[in-house]
């Protein structure tokens, strides 16, 4: 099966519109008010709920992308659609750090979801392409019957509410696992790789914002300044990880692959491998927000944790989306993901931001490791070509 031209698709343009990146900006917007659940809850519970909810998120996100993928935004009633899809997202946002208790926001977040996955469901039915409607009516049942168990969680309350949001999302994750689901889906990989690109540049972002929130009211001194100026170098070696020369590559290996192929490795490292890849962002975001304010004193266990921990997820969530897509070897992320990891007793028993200092010199330097080895092996294959 030939690979579809990656400038155009089948339906428009393969670069995302403006209007995907304003979707974009309010699901970040939805799964960064986790942050704040992280910072207010340190508990086993409240992580477990963060982690149930992200994934409902995420996976109904991604949905979405497959559907701009297969339909442009380029009528008026798909762009009216994904609006009302918008507002589905957005009220999810307000109501999550509420969601998890009995009352009327765990309601409301349920209301939104259901609006989100109606939303979709019709959209989709609405592609010309025959194939790619077998597969929607293949997964939208999954869809629908995990918006029914996010709602009859959210009436329930208490320990069925966790559970049935639980049993929804593994619902949502497991569709795609089942043979012949992702069969009749044509993934444009250039649209593809930037809209998961887009995702990651806005939570980069959010960690850069965690900062602004958390020194609100906060004298303008040496220990503020050093703080921020550490995330950013931190977000700046995450945004390097990521970027370069990964992205270019990945939609290379993509394109190599037939259809169907093509699908499957799409899930695997977007679906699947980016969870802690953004998981760790957010988690990351929660730590550097404890640090304003307290930044010359030994940070909080959560915090701490938050900080060594998330950067750890997001190296070892990179290390398996290289894995998928044949991109190299993971060990460097791996070991860079033990080291910063060794940096929560320094955060613990010095202050935060050394921890801070600590991760932003294990990052520097393994980006400079890589580099080398990009290099070395740069010249190996130049050396072989000319050989040949």
């Amino acid at each position: 099966m030939s690979v579809p031209s990656a400038r155009t698709g089948r339906d428009g343009p393969a670069r995302a519109t403006t209007l995907e990146l304003f979707f974009d900006l309010v699901f970040v917007f939805t799964a960064t008010q986790l942050t704040e659940v992280l910072v207010e809850d340190t508990s086993f519970g409240g992580a477990a709920w963060a982690v149930v909810v992200f994934g409902l998120i995420w996976w109904m996100f991604n949905a979405y992308v497959w559907l701009t993928n297969e339909l442009p935004p380029r009528t008026d009633r798909r762009r009216l659609l994904l609006f009302t899809s918008m507002v589905g997202f957005l009220v999810m946002a307000l109501a999550i750090p509420r969601a998890f208790e009995e009352g009327a926001e765990a309601k409301v977040f349920a209301a939104g979801y259901a609006l989100v996955v109606i939303v979709h469901a019709g959209l989709f039915s609405r592609t010309s392409s025959a194939a790619a409607s077998r597969a929607i009516l293949r997964l939208a049942p999954f869809n629908l019957t995990s918006a029914a168990l996010v709602l009859l969680g959210a009436f329930l309350g208490g320990t069925a509410q966790f559970l049935l949001w639980t049993a929804a999302l593994l619902i949502e994750a497991l569709a795609p696992r089942l043979h012949g689901r992702l069969a009749g889906f044509t993934i444009r990989p250039e649209h593809f790789v930037e809209r998961h690109g887009l995702i990651m540049i806005i939570a980069f972002g959010e960690s850069l914002i965690a900062i602004a929130l958390g020194a609100t009211g906060l004298p303008f001194d040496f220990s503020l300044v050093a703080t921020a100026v550490l995330t950013l170098i931190v977000a700046a070696c995450l945004w390097w990880v990521y970027f370069r020369p990964d992205v270019e590559r990945a939609e290379r290996a993509l394109a190599r692959q037939c259809d169907t192929a093509r699908a499957v490795a799409a899930v695997n490292a977007y679906n699947y491998a980016h969870i802690p890849l953004l998981l760790g962002v957010v988690v990351f975001a929660a730590g550097v927000k404890k640090v304003p304010g307290h930044a010359m004193e030994p940070a909080t266990t959560a915090g701490a944790l938050y900080v060594g921990a998330g950067l750890a997820l997001f190296l070892c969530g990179h290390a398996w989306f290289r894995r998928i897509l044949h991109l190299g070897g993971p060990w460097l992320r791996i070991t860079t993901a033990a080291a910063v990891l060794a940096t929560v007793p320094v955060g613990l028993f010095t202050a935060a931001l050394t921890q801070l200092a600590a991760v932003a010199v294990v990052l520097c330097t393994a980006l400079a490791l890589g580099n080398r080895v990009q290099r070395r092996q740069a010249r190996a294959e130049a050396s072989g070509r000319l050989v040949r």
